[in-house]
């Protein structure tokens, strides 16, 4: 029965955002929202022994219950004053409308629930919160651009996500601030490019399944957990780190291929500031994916005879494999392609 519930709220949450994508009007792209919104909050709370679940559940609630309730005000006022010439009041409403799809969507400087209730899911929902839960908002935030308060949310959210990262021994606070600061560069292909956006929203939801299929399959929630299993089988610790080397943006690896396509773009619009301020905060991004790897690599552990072999399940589905093989590779047999094409 509670598998039953589950696929029914699943299809809600994928109604809502289609809704909300498709919607003409934004009452009605606000009631896709809505039903998005009350279709994951179920699923947040599949496991009723975990108090920290229930605690973001709770907190995811009202955050978006308080961004749906001013937004509902914004539009309202809106549809009310769209006609006439009161330039104030609808420039203050297109900044609530936008500062509320900010907050709904986690980029900075309305991030500060993001990682709180990311640390209370389990790795499949918080897979969901980080990329199916960010469509609808990101789709509506490019029908209402704003240039000045575009770019202080774009330096905002790659400055935090890049620096709050640095002193986390979380995994999922981890994930959280990699999405801010991935958030930062869509908000910045959005802001020349609608295709490169979305293409690098498709890849960021590639490589955060890749990793997070990993971590969901051996239970991963800190990082001495990795070391822990790093001992056992170096071939898993070797796959999470390239995947984390991917998602950071390092060439040759499958991640650098949309932050490539976003700094072309740049250089064709001639934006060499937030070329230069992008690439500069993403490089501390890479630092600290760079200095877990390099301690973990080189770091020399032991086999001791009173391991326990069986706290962890160690096989690697072949669907994790291919995964992984396409996030490592891709870019790799992008080229290829190109070049046989």
């Amino acid at each position: 029965m509670k598998k039953i519930s589950n696929n029914i709220f699943f299809f809600t949450l994928i109604f809502g955002t289609f809704m909300t994508i498709s919607s003409n009007s934004w009452l009605g792209a606000w009631m896709g929202l809505e039903i998005n919104l009350l279709s994951f909050i179920p699923l947040m709370n599949d496991n009723k022994k975990n108090l920290l679940t229930s605690e973001s559940s709770l907190k995811y609630f009202l955050i978006q219950a308080f961004a749906s309730s001013i937004l509902l005000f914004a539009i309202i006022m809106l549809m009310f004053f769209y006609n006439n010439n009161f330039y104030l009041i609808n420039k203050i409403n297109e900044i609530l409308i936008l500062s509320t799809l900010l907050l709904k969507s986690g980029a900075a400087p309305f991030h500060f629930w993001f990682p709180e209730v990311m640390e209370g899911l389990s790795w499949i929902n918080g897979l969901i919160l980080m990329t199916w839960q960010k469509l609808a908002p990101m789709m509506l935030i490019s029908y209402n651009y704003m240039y000045t308060f575009f770019m202080m949310s774009i330096i905002l959210s790659m400055l935090i996500g890049s620096l709050m990262g640095l002193n986390q021994t979380s995994l999922r606070k981890l994930m959280a601030f990699s999405s801010i600061n991935h958030l930062g560069w869509m908000l910045l292909a959005m802001m020349n490019n609608e295709l490169i956006w979305l293409s690098y929203f498709f890849f960021y939801s590639f490589l955060s399944f890749s990793i997070i299929i990993l971590f969901n399959n051996f239970k991963l929630f800190y990082f001495n957990q990795i070391f822990n299993i790093s001992m056992m089988n170096p071939i898993i610790k070797l796959l999470i780190f390239l995947n984390f080397l991917s998602l950071g943006g390092l060439p040759p690896f499958l991640g650098f291929l949309p932050k490539w396509l976003v700094i072309q773009n740049l250089i064709n619009m001639n934006q060499l500031f937030m070329l230069v301020i992008s690439t500069c905060l993403t490089l501390i991004t890479l630092y600290f994916y760079l200095r877990l790897s390099y301690s973990i690599f080189m770091l020399n552990f032991q086999k001791n005879s009173w391991l326990l072999k069986n706290t962890y399940n160690l096989k690697i589905s072949s669907f994790s494999l291919i995964l992984n093989f396409i996030s490592i590779g891709g870019l790799l047999m992008t080229f290829m392609i190109y070049l046989i094409m």
